[in-house]
């Protein structure tokens, strides 16, 4: 059974990321707010501008009203003042009020009607957690494969425990969820603590109730069979309950009476510091671009085009992150030519492979500044600067804390297979992948590969030689690597010694690490020291031969950071769990 969770981070994070904090700057939610609001048509039978229902008027709001009234619900209209606040906590029939008139004011946004009840209900944050972690995902094989996962991604080192980092992140700061096939909301609260929730979020999970109600959450649509497609169909899910969300919160700034949110996100979650900053930035990307998406979808075609693409999810992270339904992505063929004793994992994936996407290479290249003050995305910047290419508010978008995923090292993503392998057991138990890539072009294919060599030199010692093997013996991601662009393909291979990575792919055309007997890189003869896949190839330090010079290094510490620090939090309490990761 899928879930949708949200997170609540703490303060933490701000300081965590390097965030730098600004006034609140008016942007398209908050100016839409006047036009959006105070003139309600004759009732509710009549139809407003572009064909949406009008909301009802109070005097035709009573209880008992039928589904097709916008903007009422049970008798409470959307524009009614709660008598009561949150300070001493929320009793039930409290509890009960505010979530009518939180349903009422999320169909006047929305412009259409629940249509049914959306329970409520309330859980410890020890309940949650007894519940949650693990899951059905916990055989070793999967463990084992996700470990692979996540350390090709260079988010979780080779001594660490992928699943218990997830559960860490979700586990220590899941705030509510709405659950699909129960047709309720669950508010985790923190033990012997009245009851306090945060209205957005209780605004949030009420978006995923009336997606449910007209599309059914349940279908296999809504869970992608890949990261990379769990985070693109969240880009529409999830961007549509945050861009009503903002909605929501620039009405209660401006003329709605709305409660508070409780201090520290309630519920008793985390410390931002424990968690896996590269984990929780990957799952974050349908809520940042996922919600820039479906504005650009709103202004285009209104509320139908959102309906329409919740019909048919987005395919990608890319799609998301550029704005583009027509992205065009390709099928990546991959023979698996290892020798020895090397195996896949055919029961896990797909076939044995995960689909990471471009948000995750992003986030790959990007969480090396963060973790480890490597400048990877612009080499020729302060660490500092090239962490804040991802945190750097969006200029169309200032009412809210975003990210940005988007950077010439990664765009151009058309498709990639990441393949686990594992060999031996006991102690000689070895585990490895091969990852292939496509590109648009081979100038993307070869900005990636710049990019990624710029990442594995950085956690190694040696200079990286082309169309040899890569070593390293220290750190969080030891082992040997190889790495070989073929036009606009680009794989990459490791394993804890380079004898692996030449058993793992045989035909890559790489030859072992040079020896400490003057064994030089020029492998293929021609005193070049190119790549032996297409010849094109110049290495990491120049400029390529097909014209791409790689990711420009400029911004400098000057980018600026985040415009509100409620923005922040309000960003931070919108996280969904990947969906294949958490069926119950």
């Amino acid at each position: 059974m899928r879930r949708v969770l949200t997170l609540s981070v703490v303060v933490a994070a701000i300081a965590l990321l390097s965030l730098g904090v600004g006034g609140v700057a008016a942007g398209p939610v908050a100016e839409s707010v006047a036009s959006d609001s105070a003139t309600v048509a004759a009732g509710p039978a009549d139809v407003a501008a572009g064909g949406a229902p009008a909301s009802a008027t109070a005097a035709e709001c009573d209880a008992g009203d039928g589904t097709e009234v916008v903007g009422c619900w049970n008798g409470t209209h959307y524009e009614e003042e709660l008598s009561f606040n949150q300070s001493d906590g929320l009793n039930e029939s409290e509890l009960e009020a505010l979530t009518h008139l939180t349903m009422a004011r999320v169909e006047h946004i929305r412009e259409r009607p629940f249509r049914e009840d959306v329970p409520v209900e309330t859980v410890t944050r020890e309940e949650f957690m007894n519940d949650s972690t693990g899951g059905n995902n916990s055989s070793e094989a999967f463990r084992r494969w996700n470990d692979q996962v996540w350390e090709a991604l260079f988010v979780v080192g080779e001594n660490e425990n992928a699943n218990d980092e997830i559960d860490a992140v979700f586990g220590g700061a899941v705030s509510g969820f709405y659950s699909p096939a129960q047709d309720r909301i669950v508010l985790v609260v923190a033990e012997g603590e009245e009851t306090r929730i945060d209205p957005s979020t209780l605004a949030h999970e009420l978006v995923h109730g009336m997606q449910d109600q007209y599309h059914d959450l349940t279908r296999p649509r809504y869970a992608g069979a890949t990261q990379d497609g769990d985070l693109a169909v969240d880009g529409v899910v999830e961007g549509e309950a945050v861009h009503i969300e903002e909605r929501y919160a620039a009405r209660c700034a401006a003329n709605w009476t709305c409660l508070d949110a409780p201090s520290a996100g309630g519920g008793g979650g985390g410390s931002a510091a424990e968690f896996n900053f590269g984990i929780l930035q990957t799952v974050l990307q349908p809520y940042s671009d996922g919600a820039l998406y479906v504005e650009a979808l709103v202004e285009e075609g209104g509320w139908e085009a959102v309906n329409e693409t919740m019909n048919e999810p987005p395919g990608s992270t890319a799609e998301v992150i550029h704005r583009n339904p027509g992205y065009e992505t390709r099928n990546v063929s991959f023979e698996d030519t290892a020798t020895g004793d090397w195996e896949t994992y055919p029961d896990q994936g797909v076939d044995g492979a995960e689909t990471t996407g471009e948000a995750s290479m992003f986030v790959m290249f990007w969480y090396q500044s963060l973790e480890y003050g490597y400048p990877i995305l612009e080499p020729d910047a302060s660490a500092g600067a090239n962490v804040r290419i991802h945190t750097r508010p969006d200029e169309e978008l200032r009412t809210r804390a975003n990210y940005n995923y988007a950077h010439e090292s990664t765009d151009g993503w058309a498709g990639d297979e990441l393949y686990p392998y594992s060999a031996g057991d006991g102690d000689d138990a070895r585990d490895g992948y091969v990852w292939v890539t496509e590109w648009q072009t081979a100038a993307d294919a070869a900005d990636f590969r710049e990019t990624y060599v710029e990442m594995i030199t950085a956690h190694g010692d040696d200079e990286y030689e082309a169309g040899r093997v890569y070593e390293t013996d220290d750190g969080d991601f030891p082992g040997a690597y190889g790495v070989v662009r073929d036009g606009t393909r680009v794989t990459i291979v490791h394993a804890p010694a380079p004898a692996g990575v030449l058993e793992l792919r045989p035909d890559a055309d790489l030859a072992p690490p040079a020896t400490d007997e003057g064994d030089g890189a020029d492998v293929d003869g021609d005193g070049t020291g190119s790549d032996t896949d297409d010849g094109t190839d110049a290495g990491s330090d120049g400029d390529d031969a097909d014209g791409s010079s790689g990711p420009d290094a400029s911004t400098g510490d000057e980018a600026p950071g985040f415009g509100v620090v409620a923005g922040l939090l309000g960003l931070l309490a919108a996280v969904s769990l990947l969906a294949r990761r958490s069926r119950e």
